[in-house]
């Protein structure tokens, strides 16, 4: 009897000085810039090859969505899309990317006024539009072409959606409002979050039943917003500390983490997250630009160490996560 437990001891000792020993799996930062001449790049989405989705804005102030792959750098336009003034105007912008390359979008329209989704693959557009909706933002795509995102109804109340082949299904959080869905993956599991009545941000992952609530534990009063679930269950996004103070997250085996650019000093949003864990966002410098940045991991177990909270200033304005014209970020 004793020797077992002697055995089991030296095992537990081993297993323990094994698991101390495991290297971590850091973060490394780097900027993302479309090319050399772009004022602003902004990174919402990258897929397992490494292809960035997002939209930059040129050395004229115009603003194109852009597929990002290594140094290749895709442009896209569309003819009936608002081309200025950022997203208080509803530019054009690519928010999703799956596998094949397809982008999901959406912009303002110049003929309508109305936010108007779309899908592009293959120099092609597919329009995403809500039926009978006020308007349309078309935000993750996953490896099926199933669409998320959220519309505007007849009365300007927003709600998140799924498109599923043809058919559209409206997604709202019961006792919540200004339902949002931003990310997909390929079981069909969907990031959501809206606002409590009291005006908090409430996160779930949505797997078509039941909603499970996204909560970092370091949140403020003001919540947190879960924006992308890749394929094996991982969660990245933000949430608001007791200061009001926008902070990165990664969700990974059940445990929270911090994902900190180093060099934002008033916050850093992550958007996009692939399966082998690299990250892409945007983060906020002290003259309030935004610059986008991709984390990439570096192997050695599977222990995340959070980044270094470089002691971000108050983003409460919303500088980095009220970016569309509708009432949720």
């Amino acid at each position: 009897m004793k020797k077992s437990i002697l055995g089991a001891l030296i095992v537990l000792i081993f297993v323990a000085v094994g698991i101390a020993a495991a290297p971590p799996l850091t973060f490394t930062f780097s900027d993302v810039h479309a090319n050399k001449t772009a004022t602003e790049t902004d990174t919402f989405a990258v897929n397992n090859a490494g292809a960035i989705a997002g939209d930059y804005v040129d050395a004229k102030s115009v603003q194109h969505a852009m597929i990002l792959a290594g140094k290749k750098l895709t442009t896209v336009n569309h003819p009936n899309c608002t081309t200025s003034g950022g997203f208080t105007s509803g530019a054009i912008a690519f928010y999703g990317i799956n596998s094949a390359g397809a982008a999901s979008g959406w912009c303002t329209s110049t003929k309508t006024g109305l936010f108007t989704g779309f899908v592009y693959a293959g120099g092609k557009f597919t329009a995403i539009n809500f039926p009978k909706s006020n308007g349309t933002q078309a935000i993750g795509i996953n490896d099926s072409g199933e669409v998320v995102g959220l519309y505007l109804d007849s009365g300007n109340v927003q709600h998140g959606f799924l498109k599923k082949g043809s058919k559209y299904t409206s997604l709202d959080v019961k006792g919540d409002t200004t339902t949002e869905a931003w990310g997909i993956n390929n079981s069909g599991q969907i990031t959501v979050f809206a606002l409590s009545p009291t005006g908090t941000y409430e996160s779930f992952i949505y797997n078509g039943k039941t909603f499970k609530k996204i909560i970092d534990p370091k949140q403020g009063t003001s919540g947190t917003i879960a924006r992308i679930v890749n394929n094996k269950g991982d969660v990245a996004g933000a949430y608001f500390n007791s200061a009001g103070s926008e902070i990165g997250f990664l969700l990974h085996g059940g445990k929270y983490y911090d994902v900190n650019d180093p060099k934002g000093v008033g916050g850093t949003r992550p958007d996009g997250l692939n399966d082998k864990v690299e990250i892409v966002g945007r983060y906020l410098t002290s003259t309030s630009a935004t610059v986008g940045f991709k984390a990439t991991t570096k192997a050695g177990g599977d222990t995340f160490v959070s980044t270094t909270d470089t002691g971000a200033q108050d983003s409460s304005d919303g500088s980095l996560d009220r970016r569309h014209a509708s009432t949720t970020p």
